[in-house]
């Protein structure tokens, strides 16, 4: 994130009480009292009854630091109305958001700036010491970038009271909720204002957040319906547009209408921030408490298994997706250990995608990580469709930015592991989440995360002796695309090869046949999915491996032998003498040489050099130290 360089802000306006500051006046506001003053001549004139209307403060308030509540400013300038914007910082020189010069040039004509959290989340759903860290470090970034906050807001109006509790700790004066007083939207019954002083400082009475159900009518009344009692209306705004698709906007015109008749109202009718209705002293910044990195060689992941759940979401994890879709997420039990996984499902998809992920946060779930280390990523999935691991990490700051994505792997109707290890993270980056995604219509399970710095990873178990390494090997659990799961059709040259699930089985009741016609040179065959993850064969370099399966074929045939890379690249390695061919099922079985040193996998397959038909059943991979005999 590159930031902008900051200028000083003006000096801060002074606190006063409730209704002894009026605002600055411009062109247009004093157009809108002038219109004001001749509507109340016609009053008198013509005999009209005039009715008393108790005092009422009005608080224009933005959430999220949207780029396009600049435009809420600049007619709000013009008629002399200043708001508290409240900011949650890891989101400040953004797309889509407002930059640290954009928030001095607020404070300068006069507007509030507020706290947020760094990061927008359901503080309900937060440990202490996350939550701490969310609204104290939102208020240190502020303050760090020459803001005394003092004025704090929610995200999604959600509380405990040790979450009150927190906001009061960390500095702030007073704390915004939502939808605690009456309007056509709800609430009924509920009072029509906020009271001056609030009955709780930390959370203020305000209206449900505007949106684009509301109309110029529904603005004026919640100001007055107030003028019965009097007391304080908080307006909470986000998006002041055209053309976009989130609800919670409304158009620059409905705007800049409700501002010029706030600014033609009566006396009795004022406008503060929210600083200037609560008051009080800046009180000293104060840091959330430090993230204690997990021991060498431990899992980054917090509830890996998913198996904690809070508010019906297991805990630490969150959902996240963009562009044009629609995704569902749920739970479901059993999962591949415990009783919970986690469940993706995409439908309506246009563009973009979507998934899990451990919480983008300030260290009480998200991964800890160092620059310049690698991280070896892994979950165990079933899907319908691919899917890949999209990798995003933190800045010191506590915003979050997309950084990479693994290869693709291939759908699995039965749990497999998906293994990958990241390049080394940027500098300045302090964590790593990751999750598997969806970019297509489909259902995506996943469970039992892990990630390990590359460095301190723990050594896979090895298999133990005369464990046939070949996953599916008899071929009987289908996969994607006609394939047997953890199968994959491998080839190359010019001819045509068409692979097909056959009855005529050496054991069960599914082998594979591999056709092959127009041949001019290369070769086609089936191979264990040369993958990052679980369904490739287990390999050690240094150790020979016995290659073994049955076959019937109307041509001569070998094993193509591949490995796997300590880079996670696939290289080809060597082939077998020629197995003749065979009008009945007959083993091919030959001894692999030494595999190279930092090989991690091998996959291998019987192949077809000609025009001709191979059928394949009952692989079998073994490590020569305690292979069966044949």
């Amino acid at each position: 994130m590159v930031q902008n360089s900051m200028r000083p802000s003006g000096p801060k306006q002074q606190r006063s009480l409730p209704g002894s500051v009026r605002p600055r006046w411009g062109t247009r506001a004093l157009a809108s009292l002038l219109a004001a003053l001749i509507m109340g001549f016609f009053l008198v004139a013509t005999g009209a009854p005039a009715q008393a209307a108790a005092p009422v403060t009005v608080t224009l308030t933005f959430d999220d630091g949207d780029a396009d509540q600049l435009t809420a400013a600049t007619i709000m300038n013009s008629y002399g109305l200043h708001g508290t914007f409240f900011i949650p910082s890891g989101y400040i020189d953004q797309p889509g958001y407002l930059t640290q010069a954009d928030l001095h040039a607020l404070a300068a004509a006069g507007h509030e700036i507020g706290g947020h959290t760094v990061t927008h989340p359901d503080l309900a759903t937060l440990p202490a010491d996350e939550a701490t860290r969310q609204i104290c470090n939102d208020r240190a970034n502020l303050a760090a970038w020459g803001f005394p906050t003092t004025s704090f807001a929610y995200p999604f109006a959600s509380l405990t009271a040790a979450t009150e509790t927190i906001v009061a700790n960390c500095g702030y004066n007073s704390a915004r909720g939502l939808g605690d007083t009456e309007t056509r939207f709800g609430c009924t019954g509920c009072d029509f204002a906020e009271t001056i002083p609030p009955a709780d400082p930390f959370v203020t009475k305000a209206p449900d957040e505007v949106d684009d159900t509301w109309t110029l009518a529904d603005l004026q009344a919640t100001v007055t319906q107030a003028e019965v009692a009097g007391g304080w209306v908080q307006l909470t705004f986000h998006h002041i547009g055209t053309g976009g698709t989130d609800p919670l906007t409304i158009s620059p015109t409905l705007f800049d209408q409700f501002s010029a008749w706030l600014a033609a109202r009566p006396a009795t009718t004022v406008f503060r921030t929210v600083d200037q209705v609560i008051g009080g002293t800046v009180k000293p910044v104060v840091n959330g408490p430090a993230v204690v990195p997990p021991a060498a060689g431990s899992n980054l992941i917090a509830n890996p298994s998913l198996e904690t759940v809070a508010n019906g979401v297991p805990q630490c994890w969150q959902t996240g997706a963009y562009g044009a879709n629609l995704p569902t997420y749920s739970t479901v039990t059993p999962g591949r250990t415990g009783a919970s996984a986690a469940r993706l499902t995409m439908a309506g998809y246009a563009s973009g995608d979507a998934k899990w992920l451990p919480a983008l946060d300030l260290g009480g779930c998200s991964p800890t990580a160092e620059p310049g280390h690698s991280y070896a990523l892994s979950a165990w999935y079933t899907s319908d469709v691919p899917t890949q691991i999209e990798v995003y990490y933190r800045t010191g700051l506590g915003s979050w930015t997309y950084w990479t994505a693994s290869p693709f792997f291939a759908p699995a109707t039965t749990y497999q592991q998906a293994s990958w290890t990241t390049p080394a993270l940027p500098a300045g980056a302090s964590a790593v989440s990751f999750g598997m995604n969806l970019v297509s219509n489909g259902t995506l399970t996943t469970d039992d995360y892990s990630m390990y710095d590359a460095a301190t990873i723990p050594p896979p178990e090895p298999p133990a002796p005369g464990t046939n390494l070949v996953s599916n090997p008899s071929l009987e659990t289908a996969g994607a695309g006609g394939l047997p799961q953890c199968w994959q059709a491998g080839g190359y040259g010019a001819n045509t090869p068409v692979f097909t699930a056959s009855t005529a089985a050496h054991t069960g009741t599914t082998a594979q046949t591999l056709t092959v016609s127009g041949y001019t040179d290369g070769d086609a065959k089936l191979l264990p999915t040369l993958d990052s993850g679980s369904c490739a064969p287990i390999g050690i370099g240094g150790h020979t491996y016995s290659l073994r399966t049955w076959y019937t074929s109307t041509v001569p045939t070998q094993f193509a032998i591949y490995y796997r890379a300590a880079d996670g690249t696939w290289n080809y390695w060597t082939s077998s003498p020629w197995f003749a061919s065979a009008a009945t099922y007959t083993q091919a079985e030959w001894t692999s040489p030494a595999l190279p040193a930092g090989a991690t996998a091998i996959s291998f397959g019987l192949n077809v050099f000609q025009d001709g038909t191979l059928t394949t059943d009952d692989y079998a991979l073994y490590d020569t130290v305690g292979a069966p005999a044949l």
